[in-house]
């Protein structure tokens, strides 16, 4: 691989850590990039989740002081991000190379049509007259679901998990970026284990990823605090949208 590769590897999963610290929608830029340089449709979605995990963790500590813990509601979507992921990344194991790339424009289109317009749903749910309860419980199942299609996939699974936390009642955009930046974390942990275990990670690509998306990951965090998120919002959108028309154009 020459150097002018690995620089264009690490600039993507740079850009790409940040604007999952902003936004969310880093798989979008990263996911596509492994595609058009040869990898499979199979080995992208791995290398993507490996490459941008890193990048996770530095956004956690970017947001330091913001998060507002409270570790009693927390806890209980910690382990059910894990344990979803982990059953996530087990189903996509088990899929097939072909069944996977026939699902990847279906899975971009879903993904982007949730990052884009999931605000609207969440708005309406907002509007009804729910208890603390009922909002506990709708929030726990949308946990299960986000963790077990995050460790299948992983696109667009920051934006669900900023919905969900909204759901539960937080309204300040830094406080739920860095709890999203914890919750996402939580649920490609075991992910990222699993795939490592299966023996199918790249890690001459992967060292170079992770070393920019540690870089993007800090950057990100730090530049959310001052920059409006819409407006990255905006952007990933429409990659997301072009991506999608571009693998259901090439699938057919």
């Amino acid at each position: 691989m020459s150097l002018a590769q690995l620089s264009v590897f690490f600039a993507v999963s740079f850009v790409a850590a940040a604007i999952n610290s902003v936004a969310g929608g880093g798989t979008f830029l990263t996911f596509p990039v492994f595609i058009i340089n040869g990898l499979t449709s199979a080995q992208a979605n791995i290398m993507s989740t490996i490459a941008l995990w890193p990048g996770v963790w530095a956004s956690s500590y970017g947001y330091r002081g913001q998060a507002g813990l409270d570790k009693k509601r927390l806890i209980p979507f910690v382990i059910i991000g894990v344990l979803g992921g982990a059953a996530g990344s087990l189903w996509f194991l088990s899929t097939s190379e072909t069944t996977f790339a026939r699902l990847v424009p279906w899975l971009l289109l879903i993904a982007t049509l949730i990052f884009t317009f999931g605000k609207f749903v969440v708005a309406g749910l907002n509007r009804l007259s729910m208890s603390d309860r009922h909002r506990q419980v709708l929030a726990i199942s949308l946990q299960v679901i986000i963790s077990i299609y995050g460790g299948y996939f992983g696109a667009g699974i920051g934006i669900l998990t900023l919905a969900m936390l909204q759901i539960l009642g937080h309204s300040n955009i830094h406080q739920m970026n860095a709890l999203k930046t914890i919750l996402t974390a939580a649920i490609n942990s075991m992910t990222v284990i699993i795939f490592i275990c299966s023996g199918k990670v790249l890690w001459s690509l992967s060292i170079v990823m992770i070393a920019g998306a540690l870089c993007g990951g800090y950057a990100g965090a730090r530049l959310a605090l001052k920059v409006p998120p819409q407006h990255v919002r905006t952007l990933v959108s429409i990659l997301g949208f072009s991506m999608t028309a571009y693998f259901f154009i090439h699938s057919a």
